[in-house]
């Protein structure tokens, strides 16, 4: 039976807030493990940037390889790592929210671990949001974040007429690199509203002093030199034959147009993964400007459970140089507040990191309005599937608010929605906004789902491997509750 293990920090995810927050906290002396889903340190943004196939480093770019400066510092350092790691409950040792110390419950393998820490630092990231459009559940129809994975974990990209559709730094970004790849883009469908550049106007300046100027002119030209660009589309619809993606209809300035695709790609942005820090208790805001629910944190990353912190796009999108900025500054605050320093050493140390952070944000109040996600794409209509592990419907969605349903957690009595595997993460967010649409009301006050531990789907062996100590049957007791 697998003993339960201890530290002072526990970082949940090792993209650029966890590695760096990691690094951090351990040069400073604090007993750090991290855990990962992944089988390599990186997160998303710099996936398999250890092992990937792809040796020709023009492919990616530098900004990717910027990942090995992260993870070279962090292999050195005194922290713990431990890969392939699902994190599903988070409970306090003495059974309320005092913060005296934490018993997290993870698998590896399919044995289920525990973990026993003073302190908790979650840098789970950022998910894509749902782009949820006629079609998009058949195959040969994918995310750009999932075909970003191919390409840097596989070295796997499309072979003939692809598509990709959307808005957002990322599906250029994908394009760029599918190009330097050799791979072949029959067309960029772009759902940017017309006007969007007039209304990002006022955040110009801070944009032409930002690092995004040059990077974004390079990607767009480099694009626009070898993908044809439809520009303002307003109808998207994914079309198949015997089970796959066949074609994909387009509507731009008022004509439709159909296309024969074997692949797509949609993308219209990010938004911060929400359920373990919704299922921890941490107090959530929608953000208006980006249309989604995220975190509320401080300038450190403390929120309002104690010894709970937050780190990186998680706790609000800003971009992976953020991210990293934010780590650091979350492991000195938790130095800090587990007696490693004092707070005079917290705020010099943090002098540096929280410039950089500024830095690093310059900008993205412009990309932000640029590219946020349409109305007509974020809020579907009628037999368009919203939640994909229950096939529900938008118009089912919208009928049930219509019956006087307050919010998703009275819907899951009627529809199910949001209670499969995925436990909301791909339907939440458009089943908040749908159901504000039709309710008249704020998604601030329709709310989200109630999420509860497991958060991740597990097996009744998981659950048989944990160790068997008083306090962990007292801590299996609760999680079932």
């Amino acid at each position: 039976m697998t003993a339960i293990s201890t530290c002072e920090l526990l970082v949940i995810g090792s993209g650029p807030a966890g590695l760096a927050a990691a690094t951090q906290a351990a040069d400073l002396g604090v007993d750090t493990l991290v855990l990962d889903e992944q089988m390599t340190p990186g997160g998303q943004i710099y996936r398999a940037i250890t092992t990937t196939p792809l040796v020709d480093r023009a492919v990616l770019g530098e900004d990717y390889w910027h990942g090995a400066s992260l993870v070279a510092p962090f292999e050195r350092s005194a922290a713990r790592y431990e890969a392939g790691a699902t994190v599903w409950a988070i409970g306090s040792l003495d059974g309320d929210s005092t913060g005296k110390g934490y018993e997290v419950a993870y698998s590896i393998g399919g044995e289920a671990r525990l973990v026993h820490t003073r302190y908790v630092l979650l840098a789970t990231g950022a998910q894509e949001r749902p782009f949820p459009i006629p079609g998009w559940t058949l195959p040969g129809v994918i995310t750009a974040g999932a075909a970003q994975i191919l390409l840097k974990q596989s070295g796997v990209a499309p072979g003939s007429r692809t598509v990709l559709a959307g808005c957002g730094p990322l599906l250029y970004l994908l394009a760029w690199q599918y190009l330097n790849a050799g791979v072949k883009i029959d067309v960029l469908l772009e759902t940017t509203p017309p006007g969007r550049a007039t209304r990002a106007l006022p955040h110009a300046w801070g944009f032409l002093r930002s690092p995004y100027l040059a990077k974004g002119l390079k990607l767009l030209r480099a694009v626009k030199r070898s993908v044809p660009i439809v520009r303002h589309v307003s109808t998207l619809e994914a079309i198949g034959e015997n089970d796959r993606l066949k074609a994909v209809r387009y509507t731009a300035g008022g004509a439709a147009q159909t296309i024969d695709a074997d692949h797509l790609m949609l993308h219209q942005g990010v938004v911060p993964n929400i359920n373990l820090t919704q299922a921890v208790g941490i107090a959530h805001r929608w953000n208006d400007a980006l249309v989604c629910w995220e975190p509320q944190v401080d300038i450190w990353g403390s929120t309002n459970v104690d010894h709970i912190g937050m780190a990186g796009d998680g706790a609000g999108v800003a971009g992976a140089v953020a991210a990293e900025h934010r780590g650091r500054l979350a492991a000195l605050h938790a130095a800090f507040e587990l007696g490693r320093i004092d707070r005079e050493h917290r705020d010099r140390a943090g002098v540096a990191p929280h410039a950089a952070l500024a830095r690093a944000t310059r900008g993205r109040a412009f990309f932000d309005t640029l590219y946020r996600a349409p109305d007509n794409f974020r809020k579907p209509t009628g037999d368009t599937i919203v939640c994909r592990c229950e096939e529900v419907t938008a118009a089912q969605v919208r009928d049930t608010a219509r019956l006087g349903v307050q919010g998703p957690n009275q819907m899951k009595a009627f529809l199910r929605c949001g209670m499969g595997p995925c436990q909301g993460r791909f339907c939440g967010v458009t089943v908040t906004e749908l159901m504000a649409e039709e309710r008249g009301v704020s998604a601030q006050e329709v709310g989200y789902y109630r999420l509860r531990f497991p958060t991740k789907p597990m097996t009744l062996g998981e659950i048989a491997s944990l160790p068997q100590t008083d306090d962990s049957r007292r801590a299996v007791i609760r999680f079932k509750k």
